[in-house]
């Protein structure tokens, strides 16, 4: 019999983990392994919206803030919006992430949660989050921000995304949320050949931080993109 999305993705997040190396500085958070919340948290909100077979679009960041994804385990996802519109209450933790409130901002426009999971399938490429130190402590990093992390990463990437690919997702064409983070997976799937098309919009954090009075702009621009 086969598994449903939801099945897959819990599957796929349960197994998930980095073991690789990684420069001086730069660390690696498993949220799934730091708080067993997380993995119950998860696995209700892939069951609620996941639970078919059907075909969905395929949505890419770069990797989870440890706010968001890196905390809820679901990719744009922060505590507040997980419990607000999922109806899904973490306990053990309460965290605001600047992405998520647009991305949830765009998911009303687009219909809602039920609609837009139904249709849509939102991950990246380093699926788990990544910190580097600071002077003041630890902070939020990407994949590209370091040339040795990404070596270091690329593989481990390459092999993701095509675990993803194998969900039932799309490969005809793919959302890419950045344009940086576009360089870097145009690279990727020259290699590895994963999807035909990438259409790129402008990632939520530059958004929200840069563009906020022009936001509804990019709403529009990103139901537009996805609903076509």
């Amino acid at each position: 019999m086969n598994k449903t999305f939801a099945e897959q993705v819990i599957a796929f997040n349960e197994y998930l983990t980095y073991s690789g190396e990684l420069p001086e500085g730069f660390v690696v958070l498993n949220p799934y392994l730091d708080n067993p919340e997380t993995m119950e948290v998860m696995q209700k909100f892939y069951h609620k919206y996941y639970n078919d077979s059907h075909k969905r679009k395929f949505i890419i960041g770069i990797n989870p803030s440890r706010y968001g994804a890196g905390v809820t385990g679901v990719p744009f996802t922060d505590t507040k919006r997980l419990e607000a519109v999922c109806g899904i209450k973490m306990e053990s933790a309460r965290t605001h992430e600047v992405s998520s409130v647009f991305i949830y901002d765009m998911i009303e426009d687009y219909g809602g949660a039920d609609i837009f999971y139904k249709e849509m399938y939102i991950n990246s490429p380093f699926p788990l989050a990544i910190v580097r130190k600071a002077k003041k402590g630890w902070v939020n990093a990407n994949y590209y921000d370091d040339k040795k992390l990404f070596e270091a990463v690329k593989d481990f990437m390459i092999d993701s995304l095509k675990k993803h690919m194998s969900l039932n997702l799309d490969p005809s064409e793919v959302f890419i949320l950045g344009k940086k983070n576009a360089d870097f997976i145009s690279s990727l799937n020259k290699e590895a050949k994963l999807f035909d098309r990438m259409t790129v919009l402008e990632h939520p954090r530059y958004i929200q931080q840069y563009k906020s009075k022009e936001k509804q702009l990019y709403i529009d621009k990103y139901v537009l993109a996805l609903k076509k």
